[in-house]
């Protein structure tokens, strides 16, 4: 292991408010097709800045990409160096250090809101949007609720149970059930899920959600993992069949309540979406839009113009 990783590993100890994406291990557990690296800035001996990023190899390219099942990434300070006197030479520190790469492409985290180095670099940005609910005062969450929504979910409890089993394969094959019906294959394999999900697990960061009819067929499932400042509903997963049951809303307000009264966490994130029918659904829960970046570069031109006859141009 690299002195960085090392030096990396300590640092994510260190941190009141790492974001679960970034630890050490979330990281060792999603990077498979890809590997993962950290650039450092440190004042003495101390590490103060840290940029994790996963490295990808493909048709004699090398280009820094997001892992499987990571949200956001992004530069990282620590809580006394975030002052803006620090944070642009910091992060001017980590962009130097970055390796020659075909192409950058990272969802920065919401802690991140200075992209300005980055554009000095050269660096492109698209602002994008995660979905928040501040869990202060949980009956005022529950007030939030558009009144139809807040039906819908007494409705589906009347009809549904909710169970927290350790389930991890039927919860696959629910997830794997919603792509198929939007005509999507899966975009993960199951030994893939597994393998981060046992890592959460082991890390105690993670609870598996089931909305349960009285034959026990399972209509709804939900993945919730935490840090230490927010739950995020990471994935989801409904029957076709069974989706007029309401079991999806009845778990997110289930995930809601679970990150207040036992997590005992202040927010509550839908770790985002840019999708209008998914966008409706976080708003009627009465959550914020918080925005965050999304920051690219294209150091290849070849691979540009590769990346966007596939289809995968940035915006």
């Amino acid at each position: 292991m690299s002195e960085q990783k090392v030096a990396y590993r300590q640092f994510c100890e260190q941190l009141p408010d790492l974001p679960i994406y970034m630890y050490d291990w979330y990281l060792d557990a999603v990077c498979t097709d890809c590997t993962w690296d950290v650039v450092l800035a440190k004042a003495g001996d101390q590490v103060v800045a840290a940029l994790p990023f996963a490295l990808k190899r493909k048709m004699g390219f090398t280009y820094i990409v997001m892992p499987a099942f990571t949200k956001f990434m992004g530069p990282i300070l620590h809580p006394d160096y975030r002052a803006h006197k620090h944070e642009v030479t910091l992060y001017q520190t980590l962009i130097e250090q970055l390796p020659k790469v075909a192409a950058f492409k990272q969802n920065f985290h919401v802690q991140a809101t200075n992209w300005l180095p980055f554009y000095w670099q050269g660096y492109e940005q698209s602002t994008r949007y995660t979905y928040r609910i501040d869990l202060s005062d949980l009956d005022q969450v529950y007030g939030n609720i558009n009144r139809n929504m807040r039906r819908n979910i007494k409705k589906a409890a009347q009809q549904l149970r909710v169970s927290l089993d350790d389930n991890p394969k039927a919860f696959f094959e629910l997830n794997q059930k919603s792509f198929a019906r939007q005509d999507l294959a899966i975009p993960y394999s199951y030994e893939l899920f597994e393998r981060h999900d046992q890592a959460l697990a082991k890390h105690q960061a993670r609870i598996l959600f089931f909305a349960l009819d009285a034959n026990d067929q399972i209509h709804s499932a939900a993945h919730l993992i935490w840090d230490k400042q927010a739950s995020y509903y990471h994935l989801s997963g409904d029957d076709p069949a069974l989706r007029k049951s309401g079991g999806g809303i009845l778990l997110i307000w289930e995930a809601i309540k679970y990150t207040k009264e036992v997590l005992g966490l202040p927010y509550f994130d839908f770790e985002g979406s840019m999708l209008p029918q998914v966008e409706q659904i976080r708003r009627q829960f009465g959550a914020k839009q918080q925005p965050y970046f999304s920051i690219w570069n294209y150091h290849s031109a070849l691979f540009k113009v590769l990346d966007y006859w596939k289809g995968n141009r940035p915006r």
